[in-house]
């Protein structure tokens, strides 16, 4: 999949492949139905990106607040340390110190060279350590045995029926709402961190095409891989599509050609250059206690319930949709308290003049109603809403509330002011929202 993307995506230096976030989707279709069907879903899944890209998914990105974006960063990083925390437990006592060395190496290596990437020199050295010294700690070869041949490409083994589509298409939507919205939400955040821009339809379309490419050849798919990504773009310092490109060829030839050193590699090697990249992916300057007083209570509570959904679910795309939610529940609230009404009555007591400003929308217009005194006013109500801009239904069956309050009292009242738009869309909805009318 990387090495696919690197040709046909639309961000440079960003790396795809199997991630933990489209396991989580598409697992239970395996256990259930086997793996002829997930690799079935894993095709279904691209042509739907490769749809949804077509028909411009991308553009949504725009609604993703920044509190979002931070909340997904931070909320990354976390994840990232927390699945190192398994590999430090039940451990023999010689980890840590490896630990402790491949951060010390990360962190002083730099100082020295940056030709060489620290990381890649802190994996080498420990592993010479471990194996030289024999010293005995946990090794990739531990978690499983590596690929020793090529995969071959294939049709997946599944019956070709509408009970078999019915049966992946769910879980091949979900797959692919899910690996968009992690890849794009990646590609911004590398977008900001290269100060480049990335052609993000390109992206959509090109996950879709990586997804079924690797489908026909067996594999689970996936989507951008933060992590990888982070060490490649932040760490190694990459920013060409050569990178992604290499990362996927380098791991195939780790893999087939070098597979038994590749396992003699310890964890702790691995753990420490995780550690490193979820210390450097977190926004420390986002919690400092300076920046939390300046910022209004919504933004943070945003960042956090971003933060607090994703470590929960350890689904980054549920914690972004959440996220983005609260955003513009928040941001209703405060625009709806925005909106003000103010009257002036006539000398002679025969005209009242409000005049209303603000926006007029769902969450402002309820109380608009209520704005306005019935009773005491005089027959001529003017109300001047050239302060104002009406944007839904809710707004329209608000003023025609008032008129119709109004009128049952046996006064007038002419609204004054509307910009074009808002006045067109109040002459093709009034007196056409309520059953009365």
């Amino acid at each position: 999949m990387a090495v696919v993307i690197s040709v046909v995506g639309g961000r440079k230096a960003m790396i795809s492949a199997a991630t933990g976030a489209v396991a989580l989707v598409i697992a239970p279709l395996n256990r259930e139905h086997g793996l002829g069907y997930l690799v079935a879903a894993v095709i279904l899944a691209g042509v739907f990106q490769v749809v949804l890209g077509a028909l411009g998914v991308a553009r949504l990105m725009r609604f993703v607040p920044r509190s979002v974006m931070v909340g997904f960063v931070n909320a990354l990083a976390v994840l990232i340390f927390l699945a190192q925390v398994p590999e430090l437990r039940d451990v023999p006592w010689a980890v840590y110190p490896l630990v402790v060395a491949g951060l010390a190496l990360m962190v002083f290596f730099p100082k020295v060279t940056k030709v060489v990437p620290a990381p890649l020199v802190s994996i080498v050295v420990l592993t010479v350590i471990t194996v030289a010294a024999g010293i005995a700690v946990p090794t990739v070869g531990d978690k499983g045995e590596l690929p020793s041949s090529l995969p071959v490409p294939g049709l997946p083994d599944v019956p070709f029926t509408m009970d078999t589509l019915t049966t992946i298409a769910p879980y091949a939507l979900a797959m692919a709402l899910v690996g968009l919205m992690e890849s794009l939400m990646t590609a911004k955040l590398v977008d900001d961190i290269t100060d480049t821009h990335s052609n993000k339809t390109r992206e959509s379309v090109g996950q879709g095409v990586a997804n079924i490419v690797t489908g026909f050849f067996g594999g689970m798919g996936g989507c951008a891989m933060i992590g990888q990504t982070m060490i490649n773009v932040k760490v190694s310092g990459a920013r060409t599509r050569l990178s992604t490109f290499l990362a996927g060829a380098f791991l195939m030839v780790l893999c087939i050609v070098f597979g038994p050193v590749v396992s003699d590699i310890p964890m702790a090697a691995l753990v420490a250059v995780m550690v490193m990249v979820s210390v450097g992916t977190f926004d420390w300057h986002s919690v400092r206690p300076r920046t939390l007083r300046r910022m209004p209570p919504g933004e943070t509570l945003v960042m956090a319930a971003t933060v607090v959904v994703v470590v929960v679910t350890h689904n980054l795309a549920i914690g972004v949709v959440v996220g983005t939610i609260a955003a513009m529940v928040v941001f209703a609230k405060r625009v709806a308290h925005l909106t003000s009404v103010s009257g002036v009555v006539d000398p002679d007591g025969e005209q009242v003049v409000y005049a209303v400003t603000g926006e007029l929308f769902f969450a402002s217009s309820n109380d608009l109603v209520y704005q306005f005194d019935y009773q005491g006013d005089p027959d001529d109500v003017v109300i001047d809403l050239s302060g104002t801009h009406i944007w839904d239904a809710s707004s329209v069956a608000a003023l025609d509330a008032i008129e119709t309050k109004y009128a049952q009292r046996g006064k007038k009242v002419t609204f004054t002011g509307l910009d074009e738009p808002s006045a067109a869309m109040r002459r093709r909805l009034a007196g056409h929202l309520t059953g009365g009318h």
